[in-house]
């Protein structure tokens, strides 16, 4: 395990050991396949898409780094990294990690973080949802693994899972067929879309491109649309008020917003609007992710993580002792469904 970086000042005392095109924490945006983990004087990150298993890091306090550096990116580039006098504002070096089995397990730390916030559980698309509980058990044991770089002061506090078995045909169907339409009522147009994950909690809402599905219809000279979205296949009940999604409905001539109400298995809400004409309809929660920040990737980035969960769970029936090897939430989503 080894692969060059570049090492440069960052200012202000920071310092930053970076693969050539890896992310970091200082990075204007990131993007949602980012793996980021907390440690001892700065922070770690890997893009998960990339396959990169040396992380970048962003070091602010050298003199605490010091205790892990070595064992990530090997001696040389500790001492080149605590010489700050050396004036330099670039080079390069090959990290050759001292400890590979606590980078690897900083990485599958970083993963599993990442999978509680993103992984894409979808009825739709046939990924199975991973248990909260094993993933929370797992977290607590790479931590233990991981104290050299992370210390020992923070909690892991997961959300418990629940179980529901759903048939992925019947909430297709069910996004895609629209409103129960009364006589006189005019459909003027419909569509099917994802949403960007960012804008909501886990576990709301379905993962898939197909999950969101909107119809307009004209009736008594108004204008209403219908939206629908597919609950996430690990939610159990009804979501805390706060925490219902809300649909967007962007018109050439104006915006609607309707809060969006769990029926069944579905997300649904119908508001008029000041136009015949649909733009977008965008799903989100308010106060989660940031609101007009460009997404970065879209929906092609999504389906690269989709196509990702896929791959693993379908790994995840066999040994593996890779570094990316899947994790046990992984290993049990994997057994408990059949097209895997």
């Amino acid at each position: 395990m080894s692969e060059t970086v570049r090492i440069e000042p960052g200012g202000d005392g920071i310092w930053i050991i970076a693969p050539e095109g890896a992310p970091t924490v200082l990075d204007a945006a990131a993007a949602i396949d980012v793996l980021v983990l907390e440690v001892v004087g700065g922070h770690l990150s890997w893009s998960l898409l990339a396959g990169q298993t040396i992380p970048a890091a962003v070091i602010d306090d050298v003199e605490l780094a010091q205790d892990w550096l070595w064992a990530v990116y090997g001696e040389r580039i500790a001492v080149a990294t605590s010489d700050t006098e050396r004036g330099e504002t670039e080079f390069t070096d090959v990290a050759e990690p001292a400890v590979p089995d606590l980078v690897a397990a900083a990485w599958r730390l970083g993963f599993a973080y990442w999978a509680a916030r993103w992984w894409p559980a979808s009825t739709i698309d046939g990924i199975a949802a991973l248990d909260d509980r094993l993933l929370d058990r797992e977290i607590t044991a790479l931590r233990a693994q991981c104290e050299p770089l992370i210390g020992d002061d923070e909690s892991v506090d997961v959300p418990a899972s629940v179980e529901i078995s759903t048939r992925a045909a019947d909430y297709a169907l069910a996004a895609g067929r629209g409103a129960d339409r009364p006589a006189g009522v005019l459909s003027l147009a419909r569509g099917t879309s994802g949403w960007d994950w960012r804008r909501c909690p886990p576990g709301l809402v379905d993962a898939s491109e197909r999950a969101v599905s909107w119809e307009s219809t004209r009736s008594s000279g108004t204008t209403t649309v219908h939206v629908t979205a597919v609950a996430a296949p690990q939610l159990g009940a009804a979501a805390p008020p706060h925490l219902r999604p809300r649909a967007l409905i962007t018109t050439p001539v104006g915006i609607a917003e309707t809060e969006l109400d769990l029926v069944g298995d579905l997300w649904t809400g119908a508001i008029t609007t000041p136009s015949d004409a649909v733009s977008t309809v965008d799903i989100y929660v308010p106060g989660v992710g940031a609101p007009g920040a460009p997404e970065l990737g879209g929906p092609e980035v999504r389906r690269q993580i989709r196509a990702l969960a896929t791959a693993r769970l379908r790994r995840a029936t066999r040994a593996d002792d890779a570094v990316d090897a899947p994790l046990l939430a992984e290993i049990a989503a994997a057994a408990s469904d059949s097209d895997f």
